[in-house]
């Protein structure tokens, strides 16, 4: 069963450890020739009502991912595992 991306994103992505609702799905990263999903990524919680940017994404591993629901997407794995720091400056590359 194949999946759109459009649908993937507007899921909401909650840490089955500890119930921790972690955002919505932001993005992808992919395998290109294999054409599978790696992982998945959260843009982290905003900083200072969302004036001073945002804190570190979440880059979970397709493999922690459990179950794609309807509305939300339930992954295996500690928040604070899967951080990853935002790259700097207006259009990285």
């Amino acid at each position: 069963m194949g999946v759109k991306f459009t649908q993937l994103q507007c899921k909401e992505v909650i840490c089955i450890a500890n119930g921790e609702r972690l955002g919505f799905l932001s993005d992808i990263v992919a395998e290109v020739p294999e054409g599978v999903i790696a992982a998945i990524v959260v843009p982290g919680p905003c900083k200072l009502l969302g004036v001073a940017g945002r804190k570190d994404d979440y880059v979970i591993p397709w493999s922690c991912v459990k179950k794609v629901g309807p509305d939300i997407i339930l992954v295996d794995i500690k928040p604070c595992d899967c951080k990853v720091p935002r790259p700097k400056g207006k259009f990285p590359l």
